[in-house]
């Protein structure tokens, strides 16, 4: 588990971000995401909701200046629906 302001997030490759403001994720994606490459988990799943366009970006915007991201796209129906940004990780 990782905790952030007395939340709890499991480190299972999803994180849910959908009841969250933008300026609440820049620190809680960059470490959680950390934290799954630590563990092995290479593909994470973002959710932040459909028609949460800021968040999105803001998500993306993140995501754009990690270096250990080796990719990342907007999720369609085949990866488990929209309103998520699924993210590829380099191996360390």
């Amino acid at each position: 588990m990782m905790t952030t302001n007395s939340i709890e997030f499991p480190i299972d490759g999803t994180l849910d971000l959908h009841t969250f403001q933008p300026n609440e994720v820049k620190d809680l994606v960059p470490d959680y995401l950390a934290e799954c490459r630590k563990r092995g988990i290479l593909q994470v799943r973002i959710i932040h909701g459909k028609g949460q366009g800021t968040l999105r970006r803001t998500v993306q915007a993140v995501l754009e200046k990690l270096p250990f991201v080796e990719s990342f796209y907007t999720a369609d129906e085949s990866a488990g629906g929209w309103g998520a940004t699924i993210v590829i990780l380099k191996k360390i």
